[in-house]
């Protein structure tokens, strides 16, 4: 039996600089180990994504915006106040968009960009 595709993952400029700024603040607020730990606690939740989109823990949120999808990083027994905000860009190769990296107190609605993911212009 063939194991099924691993999906890629695609970060978006925001997700990057999420990504940068999160790590940014922990470091100011916690020290360089722990800023390094967190930063290994975002990638294990981003890489995680390669299972695909329904991986246990990954939650639709539909009513935020259709297929979007959030993925806590407290996860794993690793600890985080974070969300990957995620949506299926193609199954043909089978793609992840990480749109980006909020914190989970965060009003989504307010912090999604505007702009589409790549491959979805003009759809």
């Amino acid at each position: 039996m063939t194991a099924p595709p691993r999906w890629s993952i695609r970060l978006t400029a925001a997700a990057r600089t999420d990504f940068q700024a999160i790590l940014r603040w922990t470091t100011r607020e916690f020290g360089r180990q722990q800023a390094r730990t967190y930063a290994e606690t975002l990638s294990l939740a981003v890489t995680a994504l390669t299972e695909g989109p329904r991986i246990a823990g990954a939650r639709p949120i539909d009513h935020v915006a259709p297929g979007l999808f959030t993925l806590h990083v407290a996860r794993a027994g690793r600890k985080g106040r974070h969300l990957v905000l995620f949506r299926v860009g193609s199954q043909d190769p089978p793609v992840i968009d990480v749109l980006r990296l909020l914190h989970d107190a965060m009003d989504l609605p307010r912090h999604l960009d505007e702009d589409p993911p790549p491959g979805r212009r003009g759809s």
